[in-house]
């Protein structure tokens, strides 16, 4: 329990009842001074009250006295009517109040004040006898409503004290979760956790035990506040066996250096290397052990301690741990899962930086005997006087290295695209000069199918913050995507546009649509179309996922909407370069 004093002497209430008593006792009962002491701490006891003459008082206020002491001299003193009186070089007076001999002037009467775990925390002392005889049984009344009045009063005084504890502890709760709960690692939230905990319930050590989520590690331990702390195995394992069943129970436990808590299945031996622990490792006399959890998952446990001959857990330091338990388990949990998550991320990352290496081995492989394969068959082709037969079958093969030579160099912009590792390096691009290089490039596609080609862009320059080689395949793949799909004589739309911090590229085509169903896996690789009219089409399925890796690596995003039979329309939005970048570039309509 806390100092009381460090609550009384701001309480006027308090002692203004206490005076009243003391001058009760002086006014009615005949004695001529009364003074109520209060505990300082677990082991001093000052003065704070007192009745009698101006000397007395200045004599008395504020002077200390041992606990100790006091407990010792209550020991050997006599009863009488219920209080205790000191003698001084007298006879044991037989307690009856009949002692013909009268009231011995350095005798005293004691009254002690007790709290419900027996201890000391004031008492009540009467002196002098006016007339040196003991009170009649009228004032003796009086005397002993009058005691029971101060000790309610200081009894009264250390439950509200208590409940300011409480409310202490709380805030210190409070603190703890503000701090901790957004906090993603575990040293992070003991770093904040520590000072406040070890603070609000005045403990010279604490440490933390998290439960690993397989059972096959050993638990870790955080933070000991009092010096390194090292928690062997066996301990461990006993420390996780008391939080589970704590958790169940939702209590926590104290063990002291002289008793160990009930807990099912703990066996003498445990209970002996709980004492040893305490006595040798953690100098401790007394261990608060909390367990931590969410929802039904014990998640490890809390461990603060004291170090003193009477330095109990109070109620409310018992129910505020425990609230606390509850949010660092939160915390806890949240720690764990960020954790898991991150390891899932990076393992992700690896698996995806191995997939890109394995499609680039791949790739390379391929692509050497393939080479072979096209060179011998294009030699072939050359010869004079080859049957009709052999120019189909030389012809078929030529197609078909073709066709692989796509693939394979789809597989290596995908591979170079997809989870790279270099850093991008922006710079600002000419959307209209780029477009134009595209259709450029298109050009002997595009006439053959005769389809009609529309440009529509503001009357300034568009540039966009990105690499020229990546935004040029993002605009290769879409418009060779327009027009394979767009029947002859069809149409196909370029727009252009741009806002204050991002450019916009949209290309609509007049082309056979996307079925719904097949829109959320048009940026898988390898995907084809269920729809008959595009199956047709040759290709690789790699266009549109390398155009979605280029465009997640400039932190764009691209959007498709599309009708059956209709059209569809890819637009894909990434940063702007600064306008003042812009000078000097020509537009393009």
């Amino acid at each position: 329990m806390r100092n009381l004093l460090s609550q009384l002497p701001a309480d006027t209430a308090v002692l203004d009842a206490l005076q009243g008593v003391t001058d009760g006792v002086v006014d009615l009962v005949g004695f001529e001074v009364c003074a109520v002491s209060i505990a300082q701490d677990e082991h001093t006891l000052e003065t704070m009250v007192v009745s009698g003459s101006g000397d007395v008082r200045d004599q008395l206020l504020g002077l200390r006295a041992s606990i100790a002491d006091v407990e010792q001299q209550l020991a050997g003193s006599d009863p009488w009517h219920g209080l205790h009186c000191l003698r001084h070089d007298r006879p044991q007076r037989d307690g009856t109040g009949d002692d013909a001999a009268g009231w011995p002037p350095l005798d005293l009467l004691a009254a002690p004040v007790r709290d419900a775990s027996n201890r000391l925390r004031g008492l009540v002392q009467i002196h002098l006898s006016r007339e040196l005889q003991d009170p009649d049984e009228a004032a003796f009344d009086v005397l002993t409503r009058l005691v029971d009045q101060a000790r309610h009063t200081v009894l009264n005084a250390i439950d509200r004290d208590r409940l300011v504890e409480r409310v202490r502890l709380a805030d210190a709760a409070r603190l703890i979760v503000r701090r901790a709960s957004s906090e993603l690692s575990m040293d992070r939230i003991m770093e904040l956790s520590q000072p406040a905990m070890a603070s609000g319930f005045e403990a010279v050590g604490m440490w933390m035990q998290t439960f690993d989520e397989d059972g096959e590690a050993t638990d870790l331990v955080y933070g000991a506040t009092q010096g390194e702390i090292v928690i062997p195995d066996d301990l461990k394992e006993l420390g996780r066996r008391i939080a589970l069943q704590l958790w169940d129970s939702q209590q926590v436990a104290v063990a002291t250096d002289r008793v160990v808590p009930a807990i099912d299945g703990l066996f003498p031996e445990e209970e002996q290397r709980v004492y040893e622990f305490m006595a040798d490792t953690l100098d401790a006399t007394s261990l608060l052990f909390v367990p931590l959890g969410a929802g039904r998952e014990c998640l490890g446990n809390l461990a603060l301690t004291r170090r003193s001959a009477h330095l109990d857990w109070s109620e409310s330091e018992k129910q505020a741990a425990s609230d606390i338990g509850h949010d660092l388990g939160r915390a806890l949990l949240n720690a764990r899962t960020f954790e898991r998550e991150r390891r899932l991320a990076a393992e992700l990352l690896e698996l995806d930086g191995y997939k890109s290496r394995l499609i680039s081995t791949l790739a390379h492989e391929l692509k050497n005997p393939l080479t072979a394969i096209a060179g011998h068959a294009e030699m072939l082709d050359s010869m004079v006087d080859l049957p009709g037969g052999v120019r189909h079958s030389i012809a078929a093969m030529e197609r078909g290295a073709a066709r692989m030579q796509h693939t394979i160099d789809d597989l290596l912009v995908l591979a170079e695209v997809d989870g790279s590792q270099r850093p991008l390096a922006p710079g600002s691009v000419d959307m209209p000069d780029l477009v134009r290089d595209v259709l450029d490039l298109l050009h002997t596609t595009i006439a053959a199918k005769g389809t009609k080609i529309t440009v529509e862009t503001a009357e300034e320059s568009i540039t966009a913050l990105g690499e020229a080689s990546g935004l040029d395949l993002i605009c290769t793949n879409l418009v060779s995507n327009a027009v394979k799909y767009t029947p002859p004589e069809g149409a196909v739309t370029i727009s252009l546009s741009r806002t204050d911090d991002e450019v916009e590229v949209a290309v609509t085509d007049t082309g056979i649509g996307i079925a719904e169903e097949d829109l959320g896996s048009l940026f898988q690789e390898f995907f084809r179309s269920t729809n008959p009219a595009a199956y047709v089409e040759p290709g690789t399925g790699l266009g549109l996922a390398i155009v979605q890796r280029i465009v997640d690596r400039h932190a764009g995003r691209i959007q498709v909407s599309s009708t059956l039979g209709v059209g569809t329309t890819f637009t894909v939005t990434m940063p702007a370069a600064p306008r003042s970048d812009d000078a000097g570039l020509s537009p393009s309509a």
